[in-house]
């Protein structure tokens, strides 16, 4: 049966007449006007369990891009479970200024505290990649926010940090993520500013997470809240997620991850311990410690986090240096470099997969940095671009797009001859779109020449124009 509910509010700070506001519990809700007067709204979710009048946790998600509605349904079902509102802005964005997503939010936040009974000492943020930076900022600006759950990225800024100011940090990283060692490292910061903090931890890349991770993530911001004495102790809930989590690292040391266990009962112990006695985990960390397992899996991962490293900054200055100099005669070492990355993909140490598949991911993110980055220039750096487009056919030579957008630039400048060998190099990985070959930007004079359509021909037997051989 469907729910609704009805809320009557007097006016806020926008609005001079009482309205009435009506939603439906249970289903995702995409644009929620936050008032009259601006063109601005938010996604929203009310779990079915919903009271009117009942205080409630809200979690602002945020998303650099605006697509409210989208991020809102990653975490509905973690908020039904949970008993979370989920409220997503959909005019924060990337291309403006702090400050201004800053007033967005503020405005946000008032129209929502201004409808809903939010409860005191639970209001969250969270987001994933740029916007889960956007969201770490968040505690800086507003008071209120007690807690950010960060997937796939770090906090934007740690010079912002203050233990004047502290809030409960929740990552959620996969192995596989560029940011992964980052993420493990911020513990030591959070710690010496006295942060609650905890990350949980997926085999995965640089992706959202599962489900269960985000109801997790709810469950800790949950249990912190009770350690605060922010809402009332629930031995029930408390002992249900501690077992839970304490059965996920038995598992861990089952699957021979000795490292991972032992990362996650020290979170365990750091979680409960205010609230349960949890001595005896102690003496399961000191043996874990002990196994030689442990003690290999700890030296490898520490000796590739800082080869990590240096790889990492070689690709920053490498790179900075070639697109400033346009340094075309590079491109063959960074081939070298992509095929070392395979050989490490392919390496039958575990943690080295790893780094091989974080590294790549690194790279395809500082390259597609470069380009938003010179795109959103006053006056466009084509010279530069040509050669990053160039760099993408050969970390990603699978993506068409890459060497259409290399044809297009050099038939802009009448270089033929290189437009027409990325042509061909496109035309051999199985690039068929005749349609879309012959309308591409720029190419108008291009697509009339002899070798254009011979080599149309060749590979897909539709060349437009004749070939007239002399």
């Amino acid at each position: 049966m469907k729910k609704y509910f009805f809320l009557f509010v007097l006016c806020s700070v926008y609005v001079s007449t009482a309205q009435q506001f009506t939603f439906r519990k249970g289903v995702v809700i995409d644009s929620v006007k936050v008032n009259d007067t601006i063109p601005e709204s938010f996604a929203l979710y009310l779990p079915t369990n919903f009271e009117v009048g009942k205080p409630t946790p809200i979690i602002f998600v945020y998303d650099v891009k605006g697509r409210g509605a989208s991020v809102v349904r990653m975490f509905s079902m973690a908020a039904e479970e949970n008993q979370y509102v989920i409220a997503a802005p959909n005019n924060v964005s990337d291309t403006l200024s702090l400050s201004e997503n800053v007033l967005v939010s503020k405005r946000l936040f008032q129209t929502v505290f201004n409808i809903f009974k939010i409860q005191n000492g639970r209001v969250y943020t969270a987001g994933f990649g740029g916007g889960a930076r956007m969201a770490s900022l968040m505690p800086t600006f507003f008071s209120q926010i007690k807690g950010v759950v960060s997937c796939g990225a770090g906090v934007a800024n740690s010079e912002v940090l203050s233990s004047k100011n502290p809030f409960h940090f929740i990552g959620i990283v996969g192995v596989k993520d560029f940011n992964y060692p980052n993420m493990l490292r911020s513990k030591n910061l959070f710690k010496t500013l006295k942060f609650k903090n905890q990350n949980l931890i997926f085999d995965g890349g640089h992706q959202w997470p599962r489900q269960e991770l985000l109801s997790e993530a709810m469950e800790l911001l949950t249990i912190g809240a009770m350690e605060d004495k922010i809402i009332p102790k629930d031995s029930v809930f408390i002992m249900r997620t501690y077992m839970e989590n304490l059965n996920r690292s038995n598992q861990l040391i089952s699957e021979n991850k000795p490292l991972d266990a032992y990362r996650k009962l020290e979170e365990i112990i750091e979680v409960y311990k205010p609230l349960i006695v949890v001595d005896s985990l102690k003496n399961s960390l000191k043996a874990l410690r002990r196994n030689t397992v442990y003690r290999s899996q700890k030296r490898n991962e520490t000796a590739l986090f800082f080869k990590e490293d240096l790889i990492k900054s070689d690709y920053d200055y490498a790179l900075g240096e070639d697109v400033f100099t346009y340094n075309y005669n590079n491109l063959g070492w960074w081939k070298y470099q992509i095929d070392e990355l395979g050989k490490y993909k392919k390496n039958p140490n575990v943690y080295e997969q790893y780094m091989g598949v974080r590294l790549k991911s690194y790279l395809d993110a500082l390259i597609d940095d470069n380009i938003d980055l010179i795109q959103s220039d006053t006056v466009v750096d084509e010279e530069a671009l040509n050669f990053l487009w160039m760099l993408k056919t050969i970390t990603t030579p699978e993506e068409y797009a890459n060497y259409l957008k290399v044809i297009s630039i050099n038939a802009k400048v009448e270089d033929f001859g290189t437009a027409l060998f990325y042509l061909e190099e496109l035309l051999k990985i199985g690039y068929d779109n005749v349609d879309e070959l012959y309308a591409l930007e720029n190419t108008a004079l291009l697509r009339i020449t002899p070798e254009f359509n011979e080599l149309v021909d060749k590979y897909l037997k539709k060349a437009r124009y004749d070939i007239i051989e002399e």
